[in-house]
């Protein structure tokens, strides 16, 4: 399981980014968050054809197959659509991972336990 933010476990920051320009401004170590998909496309299809790290966040299946297609790294969902996009994620061996955003630890075993890739803390976005 990825666990992204915790202090025990070291680990890249997200760094929220809403223009090109943001994401020049961004650290080479940041993983770029775009959120949602439906405002971000451009910016999702800057960082596939520059090889940029970006997670986005996603709302429905739907979102997170054209996430995937965008190679998006990471998609970041609440965690009843996590339920439903980890299957398909799996039966169609999508290169990005499913995380869910917590803000407790005590939901990780939760997590774990639906067999989704991983969890973000709220706080490891910046």
């Amino acid at each position: 399981m990825i666990i992204i933010g915790h202090p025990w476990v070291e680990s890249r920051r997200f760094h929220r980014v809403f223009t090109s320009e943001d994401i020049v401004q961004s650290h080479a170590d940041d993983v770029v968050l775009l959120e949602p998909l439906v405002d971000s496309v451009t910016l999702a299809r800057h960082c596939q054809s520059n090889g940029i790290v970006y997670a986005i966040t996603v709302n429905s299946l739907k979102e997170a197959l054209f996430a995937n297609a965008l190679g998006a790294a990471y998609i970041i969902c609440k965690e009843e659509e996590a339920l439903l996009i980890q299957p398909i994620a799996q039966e169609y061996l999508f290169d990005s991972k499913v995380l869910v955003l917590i803000h407790d630890e005590k939901e990780i075993v939760k997590i774990a336990r639906s067999g989704i890739d991983g969890v973000l803390f709220v706080e490891a976005i910046r």
